[in-house]
């Protein structure tokens, strides 16, 4: 696994390097721009891995990024189910007198075609990577319920490169990520293996919270404490964002979706 991911770094960064220097004051084109870099370097690696070191043929397929009408079909749903949550826990501030609505600005338009890219790529990118390659990868020497541990742990810890400062300042961020990485682990596994109904539901949360926060459609009160609605108003790292991801677990393990 190191080795595999060595070797994508080392043929990614020579392409990605200008790119930081020429888009790094617009993270979002940043990311619109690097992410599929990362993701068509990531394809090729992985189809001549599953040859060279699995001898599988294919193994894209295995990790359940197939191109079937099921698969569409849960990729829509997640989506559907993704945004609802994420905007429903917003609602729910605004009755509660927490957040107020603001005006929508003209460039709406425009940034909702953008948090669909970027939610497009990121999921796509990020669920390939942890519910495909490294879970499969995982399964391979672990339990079925070790693997999905181990992957979401990662796959939260992952969240954190940043400064010690940061990470102190944010770490009631880590559990609700660790929660959501098994619950995606668990969408993937309750639809036969396939990967569209979690790249699904992680597009419709970075999406609707793209459009909401970069569009500057919510203003918090700032009437309750941020351990509720969530430090730098992300609702993963507050009670509210408990609350989605306590709605999503249910939908997703209840079998609702």
């Amino acid at each position: 696994m190191a080795i595999f991911l060595v070797t994508l770094l080392v043929l990614w960064l020579p392409l990605a390097l200008p790119a930081f220097w020429i888009f790094n004051r617009d993270p979002n084109l940043l990311a619109l721009v690097t992410m599929p870099i990362l993701y068509i370097i990531f394809i090729g690696l992985v189809q001549w891995w599953g040859k060279r070191i699995h001898n599988h043929p294919n193994l894209l397929k295995r990790y359940g990024l197939v191109a079937t009408r099921k698969n569409a079909r849960d990729l829509g749903k997640g989506l559907i189910l993704g945004w609802g949550i994420c905007l429903g826990i917003f609602v729910i501030q605004g009755l509660l007198g927490w957040l107020l609505w603001r005006s929508p600005s003209e460039k709406l338009a425009q940034i909702i075609l953008e948090g669909l890219g970027i939610a497009l790529v990121v999921g796509l990118v990020e669920e390939l990577v942890f519910r495909g390659w490294l879970l499969d990868e995982l399964e391979r020497d672990y339990s079925a319920n070790l693997a999905m541990w181990i992957s979401a742990i990662i796959y939260a810890l992952l969240h954190f490169l940043k400064p010690l400062g940061e990470i102190i300042r944010t770490l009631p961020q880590l559990p609700a990520l660790i929660g959501l990485g098994l619950i995606l682990v668990k969408a993937k596994r309750s639809h036969q293996g396939l990967l569209g109904i979690a790249i699904g539901i992680h597009m419709g949360l970075i999406w609707a919270y793209y459009c909401l926060n970069v569009g500057n459609l919510i203003e918090y009160t700032q009437v309750v404490p941020i351990w509720i609605t969530g430090i730098d108003n992300n609702p993963l790292a507050g009670l509210m964002g408990w609350l989605g991801l306590l709605i999503l677990g249910y939908s997703v393990y209840a079998k609702k979706i």
